[in-house]
């Protein structure tokens, strides 16, 4: 394996000489991430099994920021956002996307002659295919058809220049997303517009204008498929055909409505450069200064990347279908919900920080749903860190949204047992831990409790929800929940000097190896390694449980050395020793070290992570691991600058060393702080802000919000 930890300890080649004259979305590649690990230098581990790891699981396609519509190629269903970058054929171009083995609704393919329904996909070569922010381009060789897509909020515009001698078709693969198609309907409405529906988690609706007259729409199958395919009349000839769709998830009517506002009165080039500006717009709410360029295209397309999801879900009229299935309109825009397992640590207070408005909807939306189904906050997989998000962003200054409403449905979530709450909350209330069954050799896959991983985590969430209690002035559910923040402690085992499952009688699990990985047994995705070191509302406690400072920096110091012990699986890949960047549960870890006073080892794990984990393999296209709707690539941004949300419900960020010698950042278009660093070190000898000395390692949000200038100083 690649000495990565060696290499983090040298300092980070730094240009330069000249500003370029580069537009920042020029530095995004949405290639970025769309690659697979495959080597052992890479993984970590020698792969045996055929089938891929999991990669960033992202997209390469078209969209705005936090849009409805995610304009992509499909190259294999059921894998991730459906591309990777070493595929060789292309099924359709797919128009909803997150990159969790989800979504890819209505998919779609030009084609000519000489297909069916089971097979139609095209080859094509990354020679003759690019993308930038809101425009993606691709050669079908199958076809000769040159495809370019482009996109608004709503709204996808497809431009597909066909060979002349060849009658264009359009093929809808409407039977087919990533998620099982319950229903779907499509009819002609007029000479050039078709509409229909596809119903697959979520009943998307979709309004259809063409260019060339429609001929037919007919329906074809055979013994594996069946597929839609739209003839175009009279359509011979050089110029592109160009379809605009309008999507709604309330209504075709709606739809239409969507596509009018939105896009059917402009041409290609307009739509384009509508979406380059947008995302320049926002790309722009952080400039650097110095780097290198490779750093910069790091940066701004893990930027990028941060601001895909949560996904736009309401209409140009304000309507949206609720949890119940009604349609409504409640004058906020309504968005799907975030992934509260991943990015709860990072990038939704990234987006409170750069799109204020959109983090008030996401929290009004959230509310919504919860009032509407049982009364529970919505969860993610794993955890309950709605509470971290809403504590988080009201404690920076987001105010727009009804806090008490929000509290009451967390406040549930962290009391009352039941379906739709935190699993295994009767067990957490009654004891201050969560049981894991007694049991042996239990295979990696296996489905328990992550009962070590709960206990660790709803003690951080208790302590996000006391700080909303003490907002709200609830002093007795405060003080309760303050208490039961504490409870990380139960699962700590002194003997081991890990966290450690116990089963129902209060006894250690007996079964105990800290390097093998599990997914659900003790721990969630991670192995007890991994699972070091989170207490992020009280390192100071946490610490404590040790013997000594002396034996928390050997315990870090084992968790970057000791080798990782050769175990396959999908999900982990990325290693400093047994710490895995590839998956999210330990990436506060190498903080640690700062409480020790030892900053300038967290920092020399911090460069070593950034300098060799985002642009991995033989593309130098892949990340360490899952990007998971964000959260690894928001990881890069804010340690690129220096700051990091070490404790995101709480309005501060520890400081570390940026990459770039300065950072001007625009907090929610009104206030810009700057971030100097001075000194080529990795060892902070001292931190100002406005001149003043910072006692300590963190900077409040408040003083940022004063849009002065944090100086870090290193030797």
């Amino acid at each position: 394996m690649r000495n990565y930890l060696l290499a983090g300890l040298l300092t980070l080649g730094i240009c330069s000489s000249c500003q370029s004259d580069k537009k920042l979305t020029d530095y995004v590649n949405p290639f970025l991430g769309t690659a697979t690990l495959w080597e052992k230098a890479d993984l970590g581990y020698e792969r045996h099994w055929k089938t891929r790891t999991w990669g960033a699981e992202v997209f390469p396609g078209s969209s705005l920021p936090n849009a409805m519509v995610q304009l992509s190629p499909v190259t294999m269903y059921r894998s991730g956002a459906g591309y990777q970058y070493e595929d060789t054929l292309i099924y359709g171009f797919s128009h909803t996307n997150k990159g969790h083995w989800n979504l890819l609704h209505f998919p779609i393919l030009p084609v000519t002659e000489n297909f069916s329904p089971s097979d139609f996909c095209s080859g094509y070569s990354h020679d003759n295919e690019s993308a930038a922010p809101g425009y993606y381009q691709v050669f079908l060789k199958r076809y000769g058809v040159n495809a370019e897509l482009t996109s608004t909020l709503r709204c996808a515009y497809h431009k597909y220049t066909f060979p002349d001698d060849a009658d264009k078709k359009l093929l809808i693969d409407i039977t087919r997303t990533n998620n099982p198609v319950r229903d779907y309907s499509i009819r002609q409405e007029d000479d050039y517009t078709f509409s229909g529906n596809q119903d697959a988690e979520g009943n998307i609706r979709f309004y259809a204008v063409s260019n060339y007259k429609i001929k037919d729409i007919i329906n074809l199958k055979d013994s594996e498929r069946e597929v839609y395919v739209v003839n175009y009349a009279d359509s011979k000839g050089g110029k592109p055909l160009e379809v605009k769709i309008g999507f709604s998830f309330v209504s075709v009517e709606n739809a239409k409505k969507n596509l009018e506002a939105e896009m059917l009165d402009k041409n290609f080039n307009q739509v384009r450069g509508e979406a380059t500006k947008t995302w320049e717009e926002l790309l722009s709410k952080i400039q650097v200064e110095g780097g290198t360029e490779r750093e910069k295209g790091i940066f701004y397309s893990c930027l990028y990347r941060s601001f895909l999801w949560p996904a736009l879900r309401s209409d140009v009229n304000g309507e949206y279908t609720d949890e119940q299935g009604k349609v409504c309109n409640n004058g906020f825009r309504y968005y799907t919900n975030p992934s509260f397992w991943d990015d709860y640590r990072n990038k939704l207070i990234l987006l409170g920080m750069i799109s204020p408005d959109v983090t008030t909807d996401v929290i009004k939306s959230i509310t919504d749903k919860g009032e509407k189904s049982n009364g529970y906050m919505p969860t993610f997989f794993h955890g309950d860190h709605a509470s971290t998000f809403v504590a988080g962003s009201w404690l920076r200054g987001i105010r727009d949204f009804d806090l008490n409403r929000a509290y009451q449905l967390l406040l549930k979530n962290a009391t009352v047992p039941g379906k739709g709450g935190r699993p295994y909350l009767d067990e957490y209330i009654a004891q201050g831990w969560i049981a894991e069954k007694d049991t042996t050799n239990v295979p990696t896959w296996d489905e328990y409790k992550a009962a070590v991983t709960k206990t660790i985590e709803y003690a951080y969430d208790d302590y996000a929800t006391a700080l909303i209690a003490d907002e709200l002035g609830d002093t007795a559910n405060r003080d309760l929940l303050m208490q039961r923040s504490g409870n990380y402690k139960n699962l700590f085992d002194p003997s081991t000097g890990f966290w450690r499952g116990k089963i129902a009688d209060g006894s250690w699990i007996k079964d105990f190896d800290p390097y093998y990985p599990y997914f659900a047994y003790m721990y969630r995705e991670a192995n007890a390694w991994q699972s070091l070191f989170f207490a992020p509302h009280d390192p100071e406690g946490m610490i404590k449980l040790y013997p000594s400072e002396a034996a928390v920096e050997a315990k870090l110091d084992s968790l970057f050395t000791e080798p990782w012990r050769n175990y396959e699986v999908h999900n982990l890949t990325g290693f400093i020793g047994n710490y895995c960047h590839g998956n999210q549960p330990d990436h506060s870890v190498p903080y640690t070290y700062y409480f020790i006073g030892k900053q300038e080892k967290s920092q020399a794990m911090l460069d070593s992570i950034m300098n060799h984990y985002y642009d991995m393999g033989k593309e130098h296209l892949a990340y360490s691991g899952m990007d998971d709707a964000g959260e690894m690539s928001a990881w890069y941004v804010f340690n690129a600058m220096g700051i990091y949300t070490y404790s995101p419900a709480d309005p501060e960020y520890i400081v570390s060393v940026p990459l770039f010698d300065k950072v001007h950042f625009t907090l929610d278009s009104q206030t810009t702080f700057t971030i100097t660093r001075q000194g080529t070190g990795r060892k902070i000898k001292d931190i100002t802000y406005d001149g003043q000395k910072v006692d300590g390692w963190f900077i409040s949000h408040d003083l940022l919000r004063q849009g002065k200038e944090l100086v870090i100083t290193t030797e």
